[in-house]
Parts: C-alpha cells; sequence; structure tokens
C-alpha cells in the first residue's frame, strides 16, 4: 500500500494539467513573444494562464500578475524588488517563522545595512498584531509575514497585520505558496500589496510561480534583458509550464466554490488524523489547531529526529516528511520550531503529514496504525541510546 502525505512540499499534476502542457509542447511550442501566428498562439496560452491565476485570487487586473519559476522567486522579487527602490538601508519587517525564501533575502538585505526585525510568535507559531503596530517605524519599507507555516500548519492573522499596515501607509507582502488553491484568497478584501504563489502546491508543474503586484506598487526588476513580464522579469516564459499553472488554479478555484469542496474534506481529514494520534503521548502537535492550514497535520517527538520517522515510514509506503522540503535534508534544529519555544532535541524530531485530493479516510486510519507502530519500535531504541 502506497500512500503521499507530503503535499506541502509538491503535489502530483492533475491530469489536465498535464494534457495542456502536452498540448503546448507538441504544438503551440512558440516564442510568445514573436509576432508571428506561433508566438501569438504561445502568447494566447501565457494570457489565458494569467487570466485564470488573477481568477483564484480575486485579482481584478491580470496584469497584477508576475509569472516567476516559483514561490522562492516570488518572494525574492517582493523583498528585493521593493529595497531596490531606495538608495539607503530602511527597516524590514519578516517573523520569525518565515520560509527561507524570505528569511534569507532579509539576511542579506541586513548585510547591506537594513535594520531587519523579526517578530516573535507564541508557542503556536502565531504573531500578535499588537507586536507588529510597535515595531513600525518611520523608515518601515515592506513587512513580509507568511501566512500558512508550511512545517507547522498555522495561518497567520493577515487581515489584522494587512490592516495595521495600510493604516501606515507600509507595504504589506505574504507567502501564500502553502493557502493558495486550500483556501479562498480575495485580494478584493485583504489589504495585502504583494502575495507570492507556487503552481506545484496547488497540482500544477514544477517550475512555475507567480507574484502578484497590486496596482501602483512599484518594484525593482531581479532580472534584466527584456520586457517580458511586464518589465518585471525578463527571459522567454516557461510556456507549458505557466499554462500548466493557469489550468491548476482554474480546477483549484472551481474546487473550493462546489458546495461539498475539498476544503472541508481536508479538514475532517486532517482532524481525524490528529484524533487517531493522539493516544501517543510521545508525539506532541505543533501549530495551531484553531488557525491552521486545512490539509496539515504536525508534531515533534522528542526522542527520536524527524529522519529518522521519515525512513521508517517510507519503507512502510508512506511518504511523509520532517518539515520544509527546503530543510528536511539537513541536520540542524527547525528554526521554526525553535522559534516556537522548542528545545533542540524536540526541534530535531519534527514531522509533517500534508494530505491531498487523492487522500482517503481509510489512508489516514493506516497511517495512523503505521506511525504507531514505527514508534513503538523506535522509542525503546531511543531510550536505551540515551
Amino acid at each position: 500500500m502506497q500512500i503521499y502525505l507530503d503535499h506541502s512540499a509538491t503535489t502530483p499534476p492533475r491530469p489536465e494539467v498535464i494534457a495542456a502542457m502536452q498540448a503546448v509542447l507538441s504544438q503551440e511550442w512558440g516564442n510568445p513573444s514573436s509576432l508571428h501566428h506561433w508566438g501569438s498562439r504561445a502568447a494566447t496560452w501565457v494570457e489565458r494562464a494569467r487570466l485564470q491565476v488573477a481568477e483564484l485570487i480575486q485579482a481584478e487586473r491580470s496584469e497584477s500578475i508576475v509569472f516567476t519559476s516559483g514561490g522562492s522567486e516570488a518572494d525574492n522579487l517582493a523583498l528585493m524588488g521593493v529595497a531596490r527602490r531606495y538608495t539607503e538601508p530602511q527597516h524590514l519587517i519578516i517573523s520569525s517563522v518565515e520560509h527561507s525564501a524570505v528569511s534569507e533575502p532579509a539576511k542579506l538585505l541586513a548585510q547591506w545595512g537594513w535594520q531587519v526585525t523579526r517578530l516573535a510568535v507564541d508557542r503556536t507559531g502565531r504573531v500578535d498584531p499588537d507586536e507588529l503596530k510597535a515595531a513600525l517605524q518611520p523608515n518601515t519599507a515592506l513587512v513580509s509575514i507568511i501566512y500558512g507555516q508550511s512545517e507547522v500548519g498555522t495561518l497567520q492573522p493577515i487581515q489584522a497585520l494587512g490592516e495595521i499596515c495600510r493604516e501606515a501607509g507600509v507595504l504589506f507582502h505574504t507567502d501564500a505558496v502553502q493557502v493558495a488553491g486550500r483556501i479562498p484568497l480575495d485580494v478584493r478584501l485583504l489589504p495585502v500589496d504583494l502575495i507570492s504563489l507556487s503552481s506545484h502546491k496547488l497540482y500544477g508543474p514544477q517550475g512555475a510561480g507567480a507574484l502578484y503586484v497590486r496596482p501602483g506598487v512599484e518594484l525593482v526588476p531581479l532580472i534584466q534583458g527584456g520586457s517580458q513580464e511586464g518589465g518585471l522579469r525578463s527571459g522567454t516564459q516557461a510556456v507549458p509550464a505557466i499554462a500548466g499553472f493557469g489550468v491548476a488554479a482554474a480546477l483549484a478555484q472551481q474546487d473550493l466554490s462546489e458546495p461539498a469542496d475539498e476544503l472541508h474534506r481536508l479538514i475532517q481529514l486532517r482532524d481525524r488524523l490528529f484524533e487517531k494520534l493522539q493516544v501517543m503521548p510521545e508525539l506532541q502537535p505543533t501549530g495551531n489547531r484553531l488557525h491552521r492550514l486545512p490539509h496539515h497535520v504536525s508534531f515533534c517527538v522528542e526522542s527520536v529526529s524527524g529522519r529518522t520517522l521519515v525512513r521508517h515510514m517510507d519503507l512502510a509506503g508512506i511518504a511523509v516528511s520532517s518539515g520544509s522540503a527546503c530543510n528536511s535534508g539537513k541536520l540542524n534544529p527547525s528554526p521554526v520550531l525553535k522559534a516556537m519555544g522548542y528545545n533542540d532535541r524536540q526541534a530535531t524530531g519534527a514531522l509533517r503529514l500534508t494530505l491531498g485530493r487523492s487522500t482517503t479516510v481509510e489512508d489516514i486510519d493506516w497511517t495512523a496504525q503505521v506511525l504507531q507502530q514505527v514508534l513503538s519500535r523506535l522509542l525503546p531504541v531511543a531510550a536505551v541510546c540515551s
């Protein structure tokens, strides 16, 4: 029995996505910047996808969507694109639980002389809006707070945080890579100026992402050389990947609008898995249970490393992870869990199970049974070794 529970790392492309990409690769392979009909046909795919992604987040203007190579590039374009507007270092605010695609550019800006404030979070990984308000300065150029934390599943109070920034006249960016396609997003209501998205988190292909740029927000491009993507991302667009992204976005929007939508199904499965595993006191749930990604289950185990658990679950045919896919290969304790107040042993024993469209009740029940069996074998060994 093979069970894939690592949908926060990547999702399998849907059949309709693959069909669209095949059509582009075989028939619509022109350069979308070319003026002849081969180019025009390719450009039509790009602009259709732009409209589809815009509709996913209720953006009124499709030109607000800038295609990138993925969520990480979108995050970098947001932070560095704002920073490059200034000739002198300014002030940046992020949270202490950001994805590395935000925390690393912030570190670079600090080396360039920028003042970087990292907001503390509570034990569940949430930022206090009052602390953001207190951290704002006259020279604050940008605030970047992740919407849905990929390692522990916590959702931030984005509405409240954005309203604080808007009242202060400060640009607000959020990494919504884990949220888009799973929870409805409406930029007409959200006080957010920049939003990062990723195709392969919502059943599209890897290698495509987008940054939503609210009209009127100015960025300096990271890549020079052409006028593609409104001058913000030079280079010939990856038409097959972008076309697949567009189809995936349209299908995700359709799923979210259906009466018995995927959102509620995932929440029920998520809560069932938490309940099945609560009988094991060694598994400490992480993240916020109320304000949480609908597909996300996470724990830490103080006596066993997350990597060990991942390997043993894999041997049983179940794919899980020990945290963010970008950091799961590292031996160091999770900086996210450390920021949430966990000690080194706990932060090394992170375990993440993320559900998807193919996940069934039977998958949940079998996974819970297998994980309990794995822990029953590993914990006595860990106790002896310690």
